[in-house]
């Protein structure tokens, strides 16, 4: 996991279409991450399916999810921060996740 000065993390997930196991694992990897480390993690803007699958796999529970999100001014983005999932990949160490080869 690559360090993230961010206090408050917010991932846009509106550009997810599809969110599977893999998706899950690396979301609980770093909310423990990020936990562990006085952090914090939110969603926003999932798709119905995505949130369906968070439903199921009990982190509705876990983690705050916004279901409109408007992007902070950049005056707040020294506190808070807000990333495309398309950036999950390069926060996440996949080497680590469990089932990869």
């Amino acid at each position: 996991m690559r360090p993230e000065p961010a206090t408050r993390l917010v991932l846009d997930m509106s550009g997810v279409s599809f969110l599977d196991s893999a998706g899950v694992g690396a979301l609980v990897s770093l909310f423990v991450s990020r936990r562990n480390h006085g952090k914090t993690l939110a969603l926003a803007s999932l798709t119905q399916q995505g949130n369906a699958v968070m439903q199921v796999s009990g982190l509705l529970k876990l983690l705050p999810v916004f279901h409109q999100w408007k992007k902070p001014s950049p005056s707040r983005l020294n506190s808070s921060i807000s990333l495309s999932v398309t950036a999950l990949r390069s926060a996440v160490s996949w080497e680590s996740m469990p089932g990869d080869s």
